[in-house]
């Protein structure tokens, strides 16, 4: 995720912002002694308090927002093929058990981030459609007196099958974006689902809108990953649920040896043959390794103001499944 100055409503509106840059002058110090000990320590946290990883690669903070939209821009079109071919399709049940866990009830409105091609956004609402056609079944069961005809009309007149559910993805990418609405006409998602150009770290939505707040392998992406979950608590309604799949760290000794092997030697190779980008996927598997372990990032998540955080790794710690509460 980088950080863009810039949002686009795709069904609604254009709305832009500009971020504020606070300068804070010291009397003198610039014309002080710049190369004196005092100097050179705080142009060199300056420096450093800027700087961040790109995988392995030390950059700028401005540098790798840029790399790594560069990096989605280039998968988007071999993203799903190559979620597969490298996950041998478990990033799938992956996928359904953060939906389980989720478990979203009628009426949930759920903000689902980097989430352009629209994985979560399909089973959330594939999910609520079933829940409401069983609560509607039910209820038809429970009035056995009804003709025919009575039934007949109860469904003709059903005009949200969805029970007011909603889901609003938001990606900073507009290759991503663009792939999720192809796949979304092809697949005949319309009800429910807006597309959103905007950025994690600054979120084009007011304060307390949305029940949940879903990010799957996204987060590791961010150049602040703290900022992105202060606005995840922000916009999310009190009472409302953060959810977070992404990979982590692997609690088992050869399994992990065995990962890092695939991780590194293979993974790039594919993408190189699959996609014709060897770059991107390498980078994809040394941010994997940059991103915090399962207890850090809990820790992370409380700091951003959740509570009742908890974690559930699966698939030997490969990937995990956050969990954390606005109250």
């Amino acid at each position: 995720m980088a950080a863009s100055g810039t949002c686009l409503l795709w069904s609604y509106c254009g709305h832009g912002w500009s971020r504020a840059m606070l300068a804070c002058r010291l009397p003198g110090f610039r014309s002080s002694s710049p190369g004196g000990p005092l100097g050179a320590r705080l142009l060199s946290h300056e420096k450093q308090s800027t700087e961040t990883h790109f995988g392995f690669e030390t950059v700028s903070e401005k540098e790798k927002g840029g790399k790594v939209y560069h990096v989605f821009e280039s998968v988007a079109k071999k993203y799903d093929v190559m979620n597969d071919m490298m996950s041998l399709g478990i990033h799938r049940i992956w996928k359904d058990l953060l939906l389980w866990k989720m478990h979203p009830f009628p009426g949930t409105q759920l903000l689902d981030v980097a989430g352009g091609t629209g994985d979560i956004a399909f089973r959330f609402l594939n999910y609520v459609q079933a829940q409401h056609q069983r609560k509607q079944k039910k209820q038809l069961r429970a009035q056995q007196n009804l003709s025919w005809e009575e039934i007949a009309k109860k469904y003709q007149s059903e005009e949200d099958s969805l029970g007011g559910s909603r889901v609003m993805v938001c990606d900073i990418n507009k290759e991503m974006l663009k792939v999720g609405k192809q796949k979304a006409h092809a697949q005949g998602y319309k009800a429910g689902l807006t597309w959103v150009l905007g950025d994690a770290e600054e979120l084009p939505f007011g304060d307390d809108k949305f029940d949940v707040y879903t990010i799957a392998f996204g987060i590791r992406n961010v150049t602040h990953i703290d900022q992105a979950l202060q606005e995840a608590h922000r916009v999310l309604k009190p009472g409302g649920r953060f959810l977070c799949l992404e990979f982590s760290q692997v609690n088992n000794p050869l399994i992990s040896r065995l990962y890092d092997l695939y991780s590194f030697q293979v993974i790039p190779v594919m993408g190189e043959v699959i996609a014709g980008d060897w770059k991107s996927y390498q980078y994809l598997v040394e941010s994997i390794r940059k991103f915090p372990s399962q207890e850090e990032f809990k820790e992370m998540i409380e700091d951003a103001g959740f509570q009742k955080v908890t974690y559930e790794s699966l698939t030997s710690g490969i990937v995990a499944i956050h969990s954390g509460f606005k109250l």
